[in-house]
């Protein structure tokens, strides 16, 4: 989804965890750099979104796992770890083909 304002366009991350597939929750890279801030893989790859100007939205049902989401707030990631996450993206949407 696109939300379009007076003059800025901003783009929203639907199925921001693509519900669970492509192993986002125990993938070693996001787990890496998660740790490296004393975060998980989920927190890493939503900041990575965040410092990209991207609107996530996550979604759980858990609600240690939605607090989790919100702790997002207190770390910015480095260049280099921005670089390693970028490079897990295969182009592909998960959502159509």
């Amino acid at each position: 989804m696109i939300i379009f304002l007076t003059k800025s366009v901003i783009p929203e991350a639907w199925r921001t965890f693509a519900e669970g597939k492509y192993g986002i929750f125990t993938h070693p890279v996001l787990s890496e750099v998660g740790k490296k801030y004393g975060k998980s893989a989920v927190q890493a790859a939503l900041r990575r979104n965040v410092q990209r100007g991207v609107v996530v939205i996550p979604k759980s049902t858990h609600k240690e796992r939605t607090e989790q989401n919100f702790d997002i707030w207190d770390f910015t990631l480095s260049e280099e770890d921005t670089e390693k996450i970028a490079k897990l993206d295969t182009g592909k949407s998960g959502i159509v083909n």
